[in-house]
């Protein structure tokens, strides 16, 4: 986080789509969206968040390790979790999304330039979350 090592609230792994062979499953779902969105997708990374108290902070991805040009898919795999998105610059604006299973978000490349987003801690019971992050990485 802000380029320092720290404990992550959530389980996270990453596969390179073009240099390794992935599961079977996220082969398939990676395809499907490149197919949808005409993106040449070359990365998948995987947040397991267990239960309500599994989050991830306020961020934009770091632009140089991303394409520019390139949208960012977000797939949603079992319960509902609230995505808050919200401006970098003034007026601060807020966006709510509950992202619910089988949801799919394309981000921009230039949302990262000026929006921010997360998933926060949750005090109302909720189950398990699979996040899958699709993105054309640099080689």
């Amino acid at each position: 986080m802000y380029d320092r090592d720290v404990d992550v609230p959530r389980l996270v792994a990453g596969f390179r789509l073009d240099e390794e062979t992935p599961p079977d499953a996220l082969a398939d779902a990676a395809a499907r969206v490149a197919y949808a969105t005409g993106t040449p997708f070359n990365s998948a990374g995987l947040n397991y968040y267990r239960d309500g108290r599994d989050s991830v902070a306020p961020h934009n991805d770091h632009l140089y390790e991303i394409l520019e040009g390139h949208p960012i898919a977000l797939i949603s795999l079992g319960a509902t979790r609230l995505m808050t998105i919200r401006s970098k610059s003034l007026p601060r604006r807020v966006f709510d999304l509950d992202l619910e299973a089988g949801s799919l978000l394309l981000m921009s490349y230039e949302t990262q330039l000026h929006y921010d987003h997360g998933i926060p801690k949750s005090r109302v019971p909720v189950g398990p979350r699979i996040s899958l992050a699709l993105r054309v990485r640099p080689r």
